[in-house]
C-alpha cells in the first residue's frame, strides 16, 4: 500500500514529539507500506515568523512573507528525516521545488496546479520514506508560494491524489472530528464518520481540524481520508462520500473569530450597485461571506458583508478609493464580530432546526447581527465576546434535542 501521512505543527512541536511521530511513521513503513509524509512547521513557528516580519515591516509584501514562512516547513522535514535516520530507517526530505509542486501566483493563498511525481516515485523505489514540506508550492516565476493557513492538509490530499495513494491520514492534536471544539464544549462528541459535504462546510466555517480546500479535493478525487491524533491510538474519524450512521439534527457547531463586518451605507436603490461593490472585492481577490441588504431612507439601501480580518484593511482602502464613484454616504466596519454556524445533512429532513438555534441564542441572551443559510448549514454573526457562550448554548440545545428524538 501507499500511504500519505500528514502531521500538524503541534504533533512535531519539539524533539520528543518529533521522535514520537518518527516512530509512528516507521511503524507504517515496517508493515511493508510505501510512505510519503507531509509536515507543517513546528508548533508556533509560523506565528513567530509573522511576528518577526512585523518587527521589520508591518506592510511586508506577500511575496516576501511567503519566502519567510516557507522556511518553517523546511525545518520540520529536515529534522524529521534526521530523526528517522537516527532510528535506523532511510528517509529523505524534499521541499516544493524539489518535488515539483507547481502553484498559481497568488502569494499567501496559492492553489496547487500540478505535482510532478517522478522524484517522489524514484525515492520510494529506493525504499526511502519521503518527507515533503506542506503548505507551499512554486509558481511560474520560480517563487515560493504558500497555500494559506492549514494548507499542509491540502498538500497531503493533493499528493495522495496524484500518487494514487490507498489512504491519506491527517494527524492532529485531537483524535478526530468533534461535534464542537472539545476545548470549548466539554461534552462534545467525536464522530466516527462524516460526509465530505458536512466536513467541507465545517472547515469553511471555522473548524480548525481540516483545511477546507483539502476536503474539497478529497471529495473531488474520492480520497480515503482519516483524521486521527498523533498523541493517542484512537481510531479517528473517516471522511467519506456517504455516512450510514444515524443522522443527527446537526453534525457540528463551528465558530470563526477571524472575520470582520463592513457596511456600505446610503447606496442608491437602483440596479447594478451591488455588482459595483462586489466586483471591486473580486478584483482585489477578497472573499466575501455573509451578505445582508436592507432598505434605508430616501430611496437608498445599505449593504453589509463579512470578509476575513486579514483582508479588512485592503477592502476598506479600495472602497474608500471608489467612494465617490459608488456614490455612498458612509463606509463603516468592525472586527469585533464572530461567525457561529451549525452544519448537518439532517437539516434537509428535519424542520425547526433554525428555530432551535435561535432559541438557544435567545436563552443565552445573545443578539444576532446577520444570518446566512444553505441546505446543510446556518450561520449567524454575533459579537466576538459572546462566541464561546453561544457555542456551548447551541451545542447543548441540539444535544438535548437529539436525545429527546431518540427517546
Amino acid at each position: 500500500m501507499l500511504i500519505v501521512q500528514k502531521f500538524g505543527g503541534s504533533s512535531v512541536a519539539n524533539a520528543e514529539r518529533v521522535f514520537n511521530v518518527a516512530k509512528r511513521i516507521i511503524e507504517t513503513y515496517d508493515k511493508g507500506n510505501d510512505v510519503v509524509v507531509v509536515l507543517s512547521a513546528q508548533g508556533d513557528t509560523t506565528d513567530d515568523l509573522l511576528a518577526k516580519a512585523a518587527e521589520i515591516n508591518e506592510n511586508a509584501s506577500k511575496r516576501e512573507l511567503d519566502m519567510l514562512l516557507s522556511t518553517g516547513e523546511q525545518q520540520s522535514v529536515a529534522l524529521m528525516a534526521m530523526a528517522i535516520q537516527k532510528l535506523g530507517r532511510n528517509a529523505i526530505s524534499l521541499n516544493a521545488a524539489q518535488v515539483g509542486i507547481e502553484s498559481t501566483s497568488t502569494y499567501s493563498n496559492a492553489k496547487i496546479k500540478r505535482i510532478c511525481t517522478e522524484r517522489i516515485q524514484n525515492e520510494l523505489d529506493r525504499k526511502n520514506i519521503v518527507i515533503v514540506t506542506g503548505f507551499q508550492g512554486i509558481n511560474k516565476y520560480d517563487d515560493v508560494t504558500t497555500l494559506g493557513r492549514g494548507g499542509s492538509d491540502t498538500s497531503a490530499v493533493a499528493l495522495a491524489s496524484v500518487l494514487h495513494a490507498d489512504l491519506c491520514e491527517i494527524y492532529t492534536d485531537v483524535d478526530g472530528v468533534y461535534t464542537a471544539d472539545p476545548r470549548i464544549v466539554k461534552d462534545a462528541q467525536k464522530l466516527n464518520e462524516i460526509s465530505y459535504d458536512e466536513m467541507l462546510e465545517l472547515a469553511s466555517l471555522g473548524a480548525k481540524v481540516l483545511h477546507n480546500r483539502s476536503v474539497e479535493m478529497a471529495k473531488k478525487y474520492n480520497i480515503n481520508l482519516v483524521v486521527r491524533s498523533s498523541l493517542t491510538r484512537e481510531e479517528g474519524t473517516i471522511v467519506k462520500e456517504e455516512c450510514k450512521m444515524e443522522k443527527m439534527l446537526i453534525s457540528g457547531v463551528a465558530s470563526d473569530k477571524d472575520i470582520a463586518r463592513i457596511s456600505v451605507i446610503g447606496i442608491k436603490n437602483e440596479p447594478g450597485k451591488a455588482f459595483e461593490i462586489f466586483s471591486l472585492m473580486a478584483r482585489e481577490r477578497i472573499s466575501v461571506d455573509i451578505i445582508l441588504q436592507s432598505i434605508g431612507r430616501n430611496n437608498t439601501k445599505d449593504i453589509s458583508f463579512t470578509v476575513h480580518k486579514a483582508d479588512l484593511k485592503q477592502a476598506i482602502a479600495v472602497l474608500e478609493a471608489n467612494k465617490e464613484r459608488l456614490k455612498v454616504d458612509e463606509i463603516v466596519f468592525t472586527d469585533d464580530v464572530a461567525k457561529l454556524s451549525i452544519v448537518g445533512a439532517g437539516m434537509a429532513t428535519n424542520t425547526g432546526v433554525a428555530s432551535l438555534m435561535f432559541e438557544a441564542l435567545f436563552d443565552a441572551g445573545i443578539n444576532i447581527n446577520m444570518i446566512s443559510t444553505s441546505e446543510i448549514k446556518i450561520s449567524v454573526l454575533i459579537d466576538e465576546k459572546d462566541v464561546e457562550a453561544a457555542t456551548i448554548a447551541v451545542h447543548d440545545k441540539f444535544r438535548i434535542a437529539h436525545l429527546s428524538m431518540k427517546a
